[in-house]
């Protein structure tokens, strides 16, 4: 039988108790328990989620990847904050010890290029234009990255990449590297083809199952224009900038039907004098209402692109 002293402890205890809990599992909420895949010989990726930004997830939405070689590691894209660049540093030395040589940003969006600090001692490569934008937008992408997934951003500043890439291609140990670059997802947009492998990072210029995004595009038809040169690449493997890897053209045939699709929806509701609101009631074809998070970002992309064609029809 507890005496009155002891009484008194068991609601402190709890409390106590409780508090531990929540620290845990406040704890073990911040791991992004990164699990490497490996898709060819000396090559791994890191699916991201199909979800948008949330303090669930913690920006990890996105696909970033490394390939090993003989001369060490080179690793494309570093994911939305410090803390995952971090947790990918310490996924690819749990695979090799080979220093991380060459680090590559495909463009300016922070899920792609705010894990950077983790890399710094290695070479970090960019498309000057998005080296610029880095630079001229990086800040506000932290400050915003804050505010849609929390603590996952602490101690995530900006680091700039150190080179612009003004080069074609790349060699290091016995895997060659070529560089594609294009405009249509936000201007300045970084493709990396291993021709080792036949594995094509393609960046934010294709998205699969997942809705692509168009705050940044300086129009779909130049979006088309590189995805015509995409499917010229001869890649055996795809890697989108989001969503599952592909070993066929699944991905640029999607993606050329959607761009198709909502370029000639924008210009034919222009045509008819048809405003934002009533344009993003429009219905979805079936072939893409599956796709993920495909109504919200049809709704971001009236917004982003319809003046355009409503200023181009009057």
């Amino acid at each position: 039988m507890l005496s009155n002293k002891s009484r008194a402890w068991v609601p402190l205890m709890a409390g106590l108790t409780l508090s531990l809990v929540s620290f845990c599992a406040a704890a073990q909420t911040f791991d992004y328990q990164l699990a490497p895949q490996q898709i060819a010989p000396d090559t791994w990726v890191l699916q991201g989620k199909m979800q948008d930004f949330s303090r669930k997830n913690g920006g990890n939405i996105v696909n970033t990847g490394f390939v090993v070689t003989e001369q060490g590691v080179v690793v494309f894209d570093t994911g939305p904050s410090h803390r995952y660049g971090k947790a990918l540093r310490a996924a690819i030395a749990k695979i090799t010890d080979q220093p991380i040589v060459h680090v590559l940003n495909s463009h300016h969006h922070p899920d792609h290029f705010l894990g950077n600090q983790a890399f710094a001692d290695s070479t970090i490569w960019a498309l000057p234009g998005t080296g610029q934008k880095i630079a001229q937008q990086g800040g506000a992408f932290a400050d915003n990255m804050y505010r849609l997934v929390g603590d996952w951003m602490r101690d995530t500043d900006v680091q700039l990449p150190h080179k612009p890439l003004e080069i074609d291609s790349l060699a290091l140990g016995n895997h060659r590297f070529r560089f594609y670059p294009m405009t249509g997802h936000s201007g300045a947009d970084l493709l990396m083809l291993d021709e080792t492998t036949g594995v094509l990072f393609a960046s934010d210029m294709v998205f699969y199952q997942r809705a692509l995004t168009t705050p940044h595009t300086p129009g779909l038809d130049i979006w088309q224009q590189d995805m015509a040169r995409i499917d010229e690449i001869p890649y055996r493997q795809l890697v989108p900038g989001h969503g599952p890897i592909v070993q066929d053209r699944a991905a640029t045939a999607q993606m050329r039907d959607y761009l198709s699709w909502l370029d000639t929806t924008f210009r034919n509701a222009a045509e008819q004098g048809l405003s934002m609101t009533e344009l993003m009631a429009t219905p979805l074809p079936d072939r893409f209402a599956e796709v993920r998070l495909s109504r919200a970002e049809f709704a971001r992309s009236v917004v982003h692109l319809y003046p355009r064609y409503e200023d181009a029809a009057f």
